[in-house]
């Protein structure tokens, strides 16, 4: 028979599995960016070569500039808005641009335009 873990227990696990959990991946990410670094960047480019701490630091560096690591479900400011307000936003966007356009418009016409003759 299945039994199942009570919720105070599951915490208890998260707890005592959690941190080591955590510094294990980050250990072993921190490798994989130093040992990529390391084999592909100094022969292609004459970089040096980066220690662990480096790799960990370049790690959280990109993750500062790009993003990630994360889902970002429902945080999408254009999932957010009501069409509306989508519809108000398109619209100065293509104000601000100069296209006069407004959302069902054909764009075709303008790009690659046909002349009868």
């Amino acid at each position: 028979m299945k039994r199942k873990l009570s919720k105070k227990k599951i915490w208890i696990l998260v707890a005592v599995l959690g941190p080591p959990g955590l510094a294990l991946f980050m250990f072993l990410v921190g490798k994989l960016v130093m040992s990529l670094w390391n084999w592909l960047l100094p022969p292609l480019f004459g970089l040096p070569a980066i220690t662990f701490w480096q790799g960990l630091g370049l790690l959280l560096l990109c993750r500062i500039l790009f993003g990630g690591f994360g889902s970002h479900s429902g945080s999408s400011p254009s999932r957010s808005r009501n069409p509306e307000e989508q519809e108000r936003v398109r619209q100065a966007i293509c104000d601000r641009l100069g296209t006069g356009r407004s959302t069902g418009e054909s764009r075709v016409s303008e790009v690659n335009p046909t002349t009868e003759n």
